[in-house]
């Protein structure tokens, strides 16, 4: 990886630390605080959410919701079985497998978040749409973690023609075509994963 790619790299790094800064301190404003797993409203801010509520009763609601989100509702929540098997397949396999190959494991809990249903400004259905996606989208990024640990052990080279979407991992494999001491540097690769703590960054190399 050359300097301008590397300075590059630190610069995002950096951008992204600042935004999260800003958004916590966005998110103070809005006063909550975490009670185990439990998201606490001061009382006026809880106040202010049962107010913004739709002011209908449920049955009203129901016959405003666009006819097609009931059409695929099936086709969406059908969904949860084939991630629910996805989430204990790979759950199972970074347990048998990443302890033999030295990789730290992934947390779960650190991408799997359930706690939308602690708005008092949705009804019960939106809660439950809440919760589905929360779970689907976090459980995505889970395993999408625990596999992009495993790319960066097997085989840490990117791709001769630039992809979209790629993991954070990525931008700090070697380039296509960079055949110098590759497994020497492959080595370099792997013992980072059994250094690093369960952050979704690796180290600069």
């Amino acid at each position: 990886m050359n300097d301008r790619i590397r300075q590059l790299i630190k610069q995002i790094g950096s951008l992204e630390a600042e935004l999260n800064t800003a958004i916590e301190e966005q998110e103070s404003r809005i006063r909550y605080k975490i009670e185990g797993k439990r998201v606490v409203f001061e009382n006026a801010i809880k106040e202010a959410h049962r107010k913004l509520k739709p002011k209908m009763n449920f049955l009203i609601w129901f016959f405003t919701v666009r006819p097609q989100n009931f059409l695929t509702m099936p086709i969406i929540y059908g969904m949860l079985v084939p991630l629910a098997l996805l989430d204990l397949c790979i759950s199972l396999y970074q347990l048998a497998c990443f302890p033999i190959y030295g990789i730290t494991r992934v947390k779960r809990a650190n991408y799997i978040l359930i706690d939308r249903q602690y708005l008092a400004y949705l009804n019960i259905i939106e809660k439950l749409d809440c919760m589905y996606c929360g779970y689907a989208v976090g459980m995505i990024g889970y395993a999408g973690e625990i596999l992009a640990r495993t790319e960066q052990y097997f085989c840490p080279i990117k791709h001769a023609r630039k992809i979209l979407g790629a993991h954070a991992r990525y931008a700090h494999f070697l380039g296509y075509g960079e055949a110098d001491d590759f497994h020497g540097k492959l080595e370099k690769f792997r013992s980072e994963l059994a250094r690093e703590a369960d952050v979704t960054m690796p180290a600069m190399h």
